[in-house]
């Protein structure tokens, strides 16, 4: 089985890449907000054994599709606030949007890999969920230095 880990760990945070510039006032997550609902998502789906595959593969197919709405929605934030920006704040939003979209293809791989996994790659993709969120962790903080916190 072949896929990248921390490409099926990205699916559990809120939106992966923040766009605090594309972001309302009143719609701001945190990113403290982000690792915590990423820590939990991971935490759900380490508890899953082999032999509930098919729930855990229901919980990643249920946040696939919140992520697709979620970069759906930052598209459109930064399509409606595209005026306003300067150019190297276009330049970042469409970079990160291109992000996203990549790593959400990469996590649909991974989630047509994990539907087909067997019970022995069901335990390897358990045992790098750990190192995908220590990786993920780093990601957010070198996201909150180069963006500023949304808090």
């Amino acid at each position: 089985m072949t896929f990248n880990i921390n490409a099926i760990v990205l699916i559990g945070i809120l939106g992966i890449t923040p766009l605090c510039y594309a972001e309302t006032s009143t719609d701001k997550t945190s990113i403290e907000e982000v690792k915590q609902e990423t820590e939990d998502f991971l935490q759900t789906l380490d508890a899953y054994t082999a032999d509930q595959k098919d729930e855990a593969i229901h919980t990643v197919k249920t946040a696939l599709d919140k992520l697709d709405k979620r970069i759906n929605v930052l598209e459109s934030r930064v399509d409606e606030s595209w005026d306003e920006m300067d150019k190297k704040t276009r330049e970042k939003a469409s970079d990160s949007l291109k992000v996203l979209r990549e790593q959400r293809n990469h996590v649909a791989e991974g989630y047509g890999s994990l539907k087909t996994s067997t019970k022995n790659a069901w335990g390897h993709l358990k045992e790098g969920f750990s190192d995908a969120y220590q990786n993920l962790d780093e990601a957010w903080e070198k996201s909150e230095k180069e963006f500023g916190s949304s808090k």
